[in-house]
């Protein structure tokens, strides 16, 4: 599968409560179990007026198909090209 950052655009998205953010994850499950393709939600990070998600499906359609399924809004679906971070470093010491 493929990997895809998502950005949603919720106006007072970092003042939901626990609750509330419990419930859209209620919600983006059954949205995942209705598929009936292989479709994995890795996590969300909640920043302003944002929620960006990390996702990994076959292609952008399935990741567009959830978010309608779920009543999400999906402004931004971009497949990762690459991942890196800190470790990547070692590859140029090698």
């Amino acid at each position: 599968m493929k990997r895809f950052i998502i950005e949603r655009e919720i106006p007072g998205a970092s003042e939901l409560t626990e609750a509330q953010l419990a419930e859209i994850a209620v919600t983006s499950n059954a949205a995942v179990a209705s598929l009936g393709v292989p479709y994995h939600w890795v996590t969300s990070y909640v920043a302003g007026d944002k929620i960006y998600c990390v996702h990994e499906a076959e292609d952008a359609d399935t990741i567009i198909e959830h978010a309608r399924r779920g009543g999400f809004p999906a402004d931004l679906v971009a497949e990762v090209a690459y991942e890196f971070g800190p470790h990547t470093a070692e590859l140029v010491l090698q």
